[in-house]
């Protein structure tokens, strides 16, 4: 078997390796070198149909924004949606993410986002064990959830890891709150994820929210599977098992706003 040398711990402090600050011109799409659109429907009973950066563009005022529209896919195919009783894909969404473009082991990845507010969003800042790009398949590629919020509780937000030993509803995460149970749609936050050898600590706002540690996973849940390169996802869901369909309280169309994404090492 190959020897493979462990990576190297971020230095400390870690120095910026990798951003995007979306400060393009207004309607410039996203940047090619470091983005690639990633379109299609969606897995988890989804309701959006992904187009090709159709619904991803800067707002001249230096952020991304991911729109979810209530927009028909002609041709497409989606659990029913029901509001219109249809088995055509009824919303179109934005999901772009670094791979083949940027990988990464170990860092500080974080990113300032004003996620959207009602029933059925589900808006995500996440990163995907890169063998998943020559055929390892979820969850053996390993998924670090760095950002997850309910479009129907934006008073909660999630960080989560995924392996083959602890997955989906059983994944390694936690749940958290803003101080004085704000809305995480109010306003712009940032959600960081610290990963290193021994695990990884999230904070919100530079304020640790979550740590998990590789030694107690391995000791209480089974083998950690993320020394190995990741890349970046951002997407704004519609739909899908956990976050429920969209109602007729949904606001359409509803924008995922990212003002920049950063990884230190």
């Amino acid at each position: 078997e190959v020897y493979k040398r462990q990576p190297k711990d971020p230095a400390n402090p870690p120095a910026l390796v990798w951003s995007d600050e979306f400060n393009s011109a207004a309607g410039t799409k996203p940047d090619a070198a470091k983005w690639r659109a990633d379109p299609g429907t969606g897995p988890n009973n989804e309701l959006e149909y992904y187009t090709n950066h159709d619904n991803a563009s800067m707002d001249g005022q230096g952020h991304l924004v991911m729109e979810a529209r209530k927009q028909a896919t002609p041709g497409s195919a989606c659990p029913t949606d029901p509001l219109t009783g249809s088995g055509t894909c009824q919303y179109t969404s934005a999901r772009m993410n670094t791979g083949t473009k940027f990988h990464f082991t170990y860092g500080r990845v974080e990113a300032r986002i004003k996620v959207p507010k009602g029933n059925g969003f589900w808006p995500a800042f996440w990163m995907m064990g890169a063998d998943f790009l020559t055929g390892r398949p979820w969850p053996y590629n390993g998924e670090v959830d760095i950002m997850e919020v309910l479009g129907k509780d934006v008073k909660t937000s999630y960080s989560t890891v995924h392996a083959p030993a602890y997955n989906g509803g059983g994944g390694v995460g936690s749940p958290y709150t803003l101080p004085g149970g704000a809305d995480y749609s109010d306003d712009f936050h940032v959600w960081a994820a610290n990963w290193d050898s021994k695990g990884i600590v999230y904070t919100l706002d530079g304020r640790t929210v979550f740590t998990i540690s590789k030694d107690q996973v391995e000791q209480t849940r089974g083998p950690w599977i993320f020394d190995h390169p990741f890349y970046l996802i951002l997407n704004l869901a519609v739909g899908g098992d956990w976050p429920g369909p969209p109602d007729a309280t949904t606001p359409f169309p509803a924008r995922m706003l990212v003002d920049y994404v950063r990884v230190y090492q």
